[in-house]
Order: structure tokens, then C-alpha cells, then sequence
């Protein structure tokens, strides 16, 4: 019986030792930074390549005892610092350039492969190198093909073309370029310097005219915006005093209603006043009518009456007073007549001393100095010289009979001893 227990517990310690021993050396775990690859058995690929070796990526497997052996190969980043010296670029200008790369062996097919055929037993130093190698081969590649202002200028393509250009290079190796940072640009001839200086002198002129031309523009968009004020506030302006004018112009069509209403108001009342006062007026007229007949227009019509009876009598004793002057002028006719070719001399006379009278009472009293009766019969030249003395007289104060009564005189006295 114990050595049947003995034996069940040799078999048991063998059976724990026999499993972990298979735990330790024949199964695998790979790090999800890694790949496993079981080399020795053989399997198809998609492309239709026959490889030897099988792939465990992110998982567990078991390695076929005598047959398989495990390999493992790190696919965790790698940093790469380039540096290229004297590197010619377009236009002979040599150039140094500094740069920081990211690159990893391959995780996926079918470029791991690549990298399992290249790469499967080199250190991670040896992959490093062999990156760092083909990089500056291909940053020297690019370099010469592009001019040290362009390079210069714009980093990010100059490292756009460089991930271009080595893609294909480190794809045939099973490498991955994660990134590539140009960290530097230089030449020992100061080609860049001058660049720069010019670039500087370029972007400094173009400060200035961009300042200048802000400076402009905002004048202009100053002067717009005054502009545009002004007349915002032209336009208000003109709004306000539209709506100012509206409203006068409703404030004196309501005015001009309440006018017009007041003034119809008033002449309605005052034509109802009228109206109202009319029989009243009529009453007054009739009043008036009947005052005028009695104070103006009887006495008138007896006035009248009595002038009509003054006229009638008046001339009644016209026309006796006229055919009374007719019988007298008739008489006179027949007296004159009957006094034959005497009768006008003899009428004159009766009318003579009437005729005196008048004359005379027509005169004013004169003052008679004395009379010269002369005949003119027969007088010869003497009523002439007379009348010549009255106007020489009259008109010049010399008295021509008395001048010559005085110049008689005066011969006639005797000169004195």
C-alpha cells in the first residue's frame, strides 16, 4: 500500500515538474511592445510567399518543443538624432542640418517581415545606426536638391520631402518614420546669415509698408466712419425734422379743423342769431318805414305840394308880368311906328338920363385937375400934340407944355449984374 502511494506521489511531483517545466520553456507571453516569432515551422503568407516562422503579437503562445524556436523583437520607439555636416544643397552652398527622428521596427504586415529578414537578431544600437544612416543618406538626397532659401524658408516641407524620400527606404528595411523635427539650419560661409538679414531688411520693409498701409487704412476707415457718422447724423437730422415738419403740418391741419369748426360754429350762430333776429329786424324796417312816412316823406310830399303851388303862382305872375311886357313892347312899336324916322333919336333921349345914372354910380369919385377942350374939327396937329403930352405924362412923368412954360421963363428974366 505505500508503495503504491509512493509511486501515485512520484508520479504527481513528476507530472508538476514536467508542467512547470513546459510553463517556463515552452510557453510564451508577448508585451504589446513586442512580437514573438517562432522560427521553424513554415507556413504561406498573403502575397504568396512561403516564410519559416510564425508571428504572436499581443497575446500567448506555445513553442513546439524540438522544432520551433521563440525570438523576440522590440517594436518600441526609437529616437534618432541626425546631424549632417557640409551637405551641398542646390546652388553649391554646403549646409548643416540638425534634426530629431521617430522611428520603430514594423508591427504589421507585410512590411515586419522586412524587418524579421533584416533586422531579426541586431541590438537595438545596431538598428539605430543602420536607421541613422539611410536618414542622413536621404536628408543629403533632398538637400541637394533644394536651394538654401527654400530649405530655410519652410521647414515643414523641407521635412515633408525628407519623410517622402526615406519612406520608401526604411520601408524595405521593416522600419516606421514616426516624425522628423528639423531642430537646425546652418553654413559655415553665413550664406543665411545674409538671407536673414536680407529676409529681416525684407520683413522690416514690409513692416514698415504694412504699418504704413494700416496707418491708411485706418485714416481711410476714420475718415469712412466720419463719413458715415456724419451722414447717419444727416440722415437723423433730416428724420427728425421730417417728423417735426409732419407734425406741424398735422398740429396746423388739426388747428386749421378746429378753425375752420370754430369759425363755422360762429357763423352758424351768428346766421341762427340772424335768423332769429330777422322778424325783429323785418318789425323794425316796417317801424323805420313807417317813421320815414310820417317825418320825411309826408312832409316832403306836402312840401312838394306847396312848391308846385308856389311855382304855379309864380308863374301865372310870370306870364302876366311877360304879356304885360309884350302889350308895352307892342305899344312901343306903334309909338315908334308913328314917330317916323325921329324915333330912335327920340327913344335914346327918353333912355338917356337912365343911362348917365348908371354909368356914373359905376365910376368911383375922381379928382379933376383940369380939362383941355379942343376941336377936333379944327384943330389940325394940336389934338395929336395934346394927346402926346397926356401919354408922355402918363408914362414918364414929364410935362412937355409945363417944361416949356419953365424954359420961357427963364429967357425972360434979365441976367443979374
Amino acid at each position: 500500500m505505500t508503495a503504491i502511494i509512493v509511486t501515485i506521489l512520484g508520479l504527481l511531483g513528476l507530472g508538476t515538474g514536467a508542467t512547470v517545466f513546459i510553463i517556463r520553456n515552452l510557453y510564451y507571453v508577448c508585451q504589446p511592445s513586442e512580437v514573438l516569432i517562432f522560427a521553424g515551422s513554415s507556413r504561406t503568407v498573403s502575397d504568396g510567399r512561403r516564410i519559416g516562422y510564425r508571428l504572436v503579437k499581443g497575446g500567448s503562445s506555445l513553442r513546439t518543443p524540438l522544432v520551433e524556436r521563440a525570438l523576440r523583437m522590440d517594436l518600441s520607439n526609437m529616437i534618432i538624432e541626425l546631424r549632417v555636416s557640409n551637405a551641398y544643397s542646390k546652388g553649391g552652398i554646403p549646409l548643416t542640418v540638425e534634426g530629431v527622428a521617430n522611428i520603430k521596427v514594423a508591427g504589421e504586415e507585410p512590411t515586419i517581415h522586412n524587418a524579421i529578414e533584416r533586422l531579426l537578431g541586431k541590438s537595438r544600437k545596431e538598428i539605430e545606426s543602420i536607421a541613422k544612416e539611410t536618414l542622413e543618406g536621404n536628408l543629403r538626397g533632398v538637400l541637394a536638391s533644394l536651394t538654401p532659401e527654400q530649405v530655410n524658408e519652410d521647414k515643414m516641407a523641407f521635412a515633408k520631402s525628407l519623410l517622402d524620400e526615406a519612406e520608401d527606404d526604411l520601408e524595405q528595411m521593416g522600419l516606421v518614420l514616426d516624425t522628423l523635427q528639423i531642430q537646425n539650419i546652418s553654413d559655415e560661409v553665413r550664406y543665411l546669415d545674409s538671407i536673414g538679414r536680407k529676409q529681416s531688411a525684407d520683413l522690416l520693409r514690409d513692416a514698415r509698408i504694412a504699418e504704413a498701409q494700416a496707418r491708411a487704412e485706418s485714416a481711410i476707415t476714420s475718415v469712412n466712419n466720419a463719413k458715415r457718422t456724419a451722414l447717419k447724423r444727416l440722415d437723423r437730422d433730416i428724420a427728425i425734422s421730417q417728423a417735426d415738419a409732419e407734425r406741424r403740418m398735422e398740429d396746423a391741419k388739426t388747428r386749421r379743423q378746429a378753425l375752420i369748426a370754430e369759425a363755422e360754429a360762429a357763423i352758424a350762430s351768428e346766421v341762427a342769431r340772424t335768423q332769429a333776429e330777422l322778424p325783429v329786424q323785418q318789425e323794425r324796417i316796417k317801424q323805420v318805414i313807417q317813421q320815414l312816412q310820417a317825418d320825411v316823406v309826408a312832409p316832403a310830399e306836402a312840401e312838394c305840394k306847396r312848391a308846385i303851388a308856389r311855382a304855379q303862382g309864380d308863374a301865372a305872375s310870370i306870364i302876366e308880368d311877360g304879356k304885360a311886357q309884350a302889350e308895352g313892347t307892342r305899344q312901343l312899336a306903334e309909338s315908334w311906328n308913328m314917330a317916323g324916322p325921329n324915333a330912335r333919336e327920340i327913344f335914346l333921349l327918353q333912355k338917356l338920363e337912365i343911362l348917365l345914372k348908371t354909368m356914373s354910380d359905376t365910376v368911383p369919385s375922381l379928382s379933376v385937375h383940369n380939362v383941355t377942350v379942343i376941336d377936333a374939327s379944327q384943330g389940325g396937329t394940336v389934338p395929336q400934340l395934346a394927346s402926346l403930352n397926356e401919354q408922355l405924362r402918363a408914362s414918364t412923368g414929364i410935362d412937355l407944355a409945363q417944361t416949356v412954360r419953365n424954359l420961357t421963363r427963364s429967357d425972360e428974366q434979365p441976367p443979374s449984374a
